[in-house]
């Protein structure tokens, strides 16, 4: 069996994508050069591949192009995928916190891997460049960065301090832009709070909002939503302050404090102060 691997520019999650394409048979990628133009990508990666597998990195564009390319085949697509047993698969869903078993019914395999459910592949695989005719197709024609304030932005924080309900309005955050200013950090929250119109949606952290993964991340007054928690996952430590000791939070918290955050968050800042000088 051959595969068709569409790769990014030195992107790890194009060699965890190798990894999964390896063990579905023989492997030639392609990468595509030129503006971005998902419809576009996914026809020339048709082209390319004839009826071969088509498997690309579980990262924005390897998903969005491996969608168009399976709507234009009128062919199934499987996203997030952790492991292939000929036609049945698993993968994951809801950003990660459930895994679902399936079966493919189709000719060929139209997949993404799931970002760090593989090893990287070690080996180098020589991409054949593709130049895709756009067309009329709709294509990316800029990119306008977030105006950060030179603050840190929320995707690559270290440290990112988020608040929930139990901030209690937009004045409270004041007090977590102070802490996450101390630790260098960035300052998030949850979907409740931009609901009420507290915080921007591009502070929120979740399955609809940013997902992060800093090195801590400290939830503050958030109770702990599926959602939420799709979001701050990928984070290598969290520290949970909630006044609800049942709060759902906790059960994915390497810390726990119980208590008012109110109370809690400014004494970490005066230590933080103290220690700083």
């Amino acid at each position: 069996m051959s595969v068709l691997l569409f790769t990014e520019p030195n992107d790890e999650l194009s060699q965890q994508a190798l990894t999964l394409a390896q063990s579905l048979g023989d492997v030639r990628a392609v990468a595509i050069e030129g503006p971005y133009a998902p419809s576009a990508w996914a026809k020339a990666l048709i082209e390319a591949a004839g009826d071969d597998d088509i498997v690309g990195p579980g990262s924005e564009r390897g998903n969005e192009v491996l969608a168009h390319a399976a709507a234009q085949l009128d062919l199934p697509f499987a996203a997030n995928v952790t492991a292939v047993r000929g036609d049945e698969l698993t993968r994951q869903r809801w950003g990660g916190t459930l895994l679902e078993e399936a079966r493919i019914h189709a000719p060929r395999k139209l997949l993404t891997a799931a970002p760090f459910a593989f090893q990287a592949s070690v080996d180098s695989t020589q991409a054949q460049v593709l130049h895709p005719e756009l067309g009329g197709a709709v294509q990316v024609v800029e990119h306008i960065a977030p105006d950060t304030g030179g603050k840190v932005s929320l995707a690559d924080a270290k440290v990112v301090v988020s608040g929930g309900r139990g901030v209690g309005s937009a004045d409270g955050f004041a007090m977590l832009e102070e802490l996450a200013a101390l630790l260098d950090g960035a300052v998030g929250c949850s979907r409740v709070v931009t609901s009420a119109g507290w915080r921007p949606h591009t502070d929120q952290v979740g399955q609809t909002g940013t997902k992060v993964s800093p090195d801590l991340y400290i939830a503050c007054g958030i109770s702990g939503a599926t959602q939420h928690i799709a979001g701050c996952k990928g984070a290598k430590k969290l520290l949970a302050i909630n006044a609800d000791p049942e709060a759902t939070i906790f059960a994915h918290a390497d810390y726990a404090v119980v208590g008012d955050l109110h109370e809690i968050v400014p004494a970490i800042t005066a230590e933080l102060k103290k220690v700083k000088g």
